[in-house]
């Protein structure tokens, strides 16, 4: 098999479904470090087979950021993060895993993290080459709806809970007041 740097890539956007291609790996793997490929997009070098594009390991799409402690966005590459980071969507104290060894660290225990200029940031795309344009930038901003609905469903799912932990109570009060009941008529004269 080919090699993945030597091989035409597409790329399908989760989003709204654009396709992208053929581009040159080296072109893709700069939109993954530029916060241009989403983890949910797709990539493919033949449009029969389709990856998510984290599954490919080399465009190192290995970190996830912690967003809230119930909330990741990932998996992603670390010139994706440092494109959060300029856009103000992430700071210094966030969390990020790298889910191929599970360590977690903060972003400013990570030495040169820093966010990219603009103008490095697009430095060496090809687009003006395949006339196609790019992607646009992806975001990590969670549907504020999305986030109300996880919120309900878990505080219904509390309350469920609590009602449950309720009802187990009263049945295990009326077992006891029932035993502390016989042993009283049993001691009586």
């Amino acid at each position: 098999m080919e090699p993945v740097a030597d091989q035409d890539w597409f790329l399908r956007k989760h989003e709204d479904g654009s396709l992208f291609g053929p581009l040159p790996f080296e072109q893709l793997s700069l939109w993954a470090a530029a916060a241009q490929i989403a983890p949910h997009d797709k990539v493919s070098h033949d449009q029969q087979n389709w990856l998510k594009a984290p599954i490919l390991p080399e465009l190192k799409m290995d970190w996830l950021v912690e967003v809230t402690s119930e909330r990741y966005y990932g998996p992603t590459t670390l010139g994706a993060i440092r494109e959060f980071l300029r856009l103000g969507e992430i700071n210094q104290d966030t969390f990020l895993i790298n889910s191929c060894d599970g360590s977690r660290r903060q972003i400013k225990d990570f030495p040169g993290l820093h966010p990219l200029p603009n103008e490095q940031r697009n430095a060496g795309t090809r687009e003006e080459e395949s006339g196609e344009g790019s992607p646009a930038t992806s975001t990590m901003s969670i549907n504020l709806r999305d986030r109300i609905n996880d919120l309900e469903q878990s505080l219904s799912e509390e309350r469920r809970a609590l009602r449950e932990c309720e009802e187990r109570y009263r049945e295990l009060e009326a077992r006891y007041n029932e035993l502390l009941g016989g042993a009283e008529v049993v001691s009586s004269p």
